[in-house]
């Protein structure tokens, strides 16, 4: 009987300490960001890119809602959010950025402002497979909506897994939209990332991740 009573407390005390958690969990405050999509190397993608991305964060749940116009159409579009690994505050390049004169503000020449790829907003962004996420695709008008939900204790894991320990830090993010046709003539001063075509990662629009009430 001792045993049994033993056991039904240490039972309840788990019990106790996980509605505890849970309720810790939905109790928390929702968090809201907004990033305003502002048009990069218009004269490359030939249209002004805009677009709007909303993050959600209502207990564990982190929701995603990019809605993207005027990208160049029939395409998939490689999107992520890039920041530091320190503390600093990723902003959006300006012309400012092209080092090598070419008018075109390439994906290597962002990272002094925005930093580096971190998240990547595809079909798992918890994989963290910057490279081989499924993206979207946008319409012959170039329009596209992506919506995803994601785990934030996932998502933390993997991010501080990859960034040494890292928080999310939304609100010192900026949030890329990348790609134009394959066939786009690319000086080659263009830059990318390893092998990935500069078509591809080349930055479209771009907009900071800021904290708002709702």
């Amino acid at each position: 009987m001792k045993a049994s009573s033993s056991l039904l407390a240490a039972a309840s005390l788990v019990a106790g300490a996980l509605a505890c958690s849970t309720a810790s969990l939905a109790a928390a405050p929702a968090e809201h960001y907004v990033a305003h999509l502002v048009p990069m190397n218009s004269q490359v993608a030939l249209s002004d890119t805009t677009g709007e991305a909303r993050f959600d964060i209502h207990g564990d749940r982190l929701t995603i809602d990019i809605r993207v116009k005027n990208a160049p159409g029939n395409i998939v579009h490689w999107q992520h959010f890039h920041g530091f690994t320190t503390d600093a505050a990723a902003t959006c390049p300006t012309l400012g950025a092209d080092t090598n004169g070419d008018h075109i503000v390439d994906l290597i020449e962002t990272e002094p402002a925005a930093g580096t790829t971190m998240v990547p907003f595809d079909t798992m962004p918890a994989a963290m497979d910057v490279a081989h996420g499924h993206y979207p695709k946008a319409a012959a008008d170039g329009s596209y909506h992506y919506h995803q939900t994601v785990s934030v204790k996932e998502l933390s894991a993997a991010f501080a897994k990859a960034f040494k320990g890292q928080g999310l830090n939304l609100d010192k993010r900026v949030i890329f939209i990348h790609g134009v046709p394959a066939d786009t003539k690319l000086p080659s001063t263009v830059k990318s990332l390893g092998p990935i075509p500069a078509a591809v990662t080349l930055p479209i629009a771009c907009g900071k991740i800021e904290r708002v009430s709702n």
